[in-house]
């Protein structure tokens, strides 16, 4: 099983109601294959919600607490983005989940690269929250900009 980010599939979950559509990802979805997930809905935060961005670090500073993660209304919502994780993850091990593809530079998401925490549009090296979770559980992260169609094929066809 892989776990895919919801709106990547144009689920309109992300923080403004809308969705990422990825087209190219979405032809390949089947609940076979595929667990559509948002650790940001898992973790009870409403749609739409004030964008949030991590503050003083990266996912796994978040998850060993020294960085917060907050929303651009000056909200605390660590906790939520900790929940999320964490359901994320329990699903990922229920289904025996070795990959996942997330919505690149989420506060949640991201893999390799996030938003820096000044809701200005920089970013920086890190990973999201959920990103840092499974990955120290041995999940194999991408984004949909670091997976190729030839790669998801690939993992497609290890079944």
């Amino acid at each position: 099983m892989i776990l895919i980010s919801a709106c990547l599939l144009g689920r309109n979950v992300k923080y403004s109601g809308g969705n990422n559509l990825c087209p190219w990802l979405a032809k390949y979805y089947n609940t076979n294959d595929f667990i559509a997930i948002c650790p940001e809905c898992f973790g009870v935060l409403p749609i739409p919600r004030p964008p949030a961005e991590i503050q003083g670090g990266s996912g796994e500073d978040v998850l060993n607490g020294s960085a917060k993660v907050t929303d651009k209304d000056g909200k605390d919502v660590t906790q939520n983005f900790i929940s999320g994780a964490q359901k994320a993850l329990a699903l990922a091990q229920k289904h025996n989940a070795n990959y996942a593809i997330l919505k690149a530079r989420s506060p949640s998401c991201g893999c390799g690269t996030i938003y820096d925490g000044s809701f200005s549009g920089g970013k920086c090296n890190g990973n999201g929250v959920a990103a840092a979770l499974l990955m120290q559980h041995g999940i194999k992260v991408y984004t949909e900009e670091t997976i190729t169609e030839a790669e998801l094929i690939k993992i497609l066809n290890q079944k």
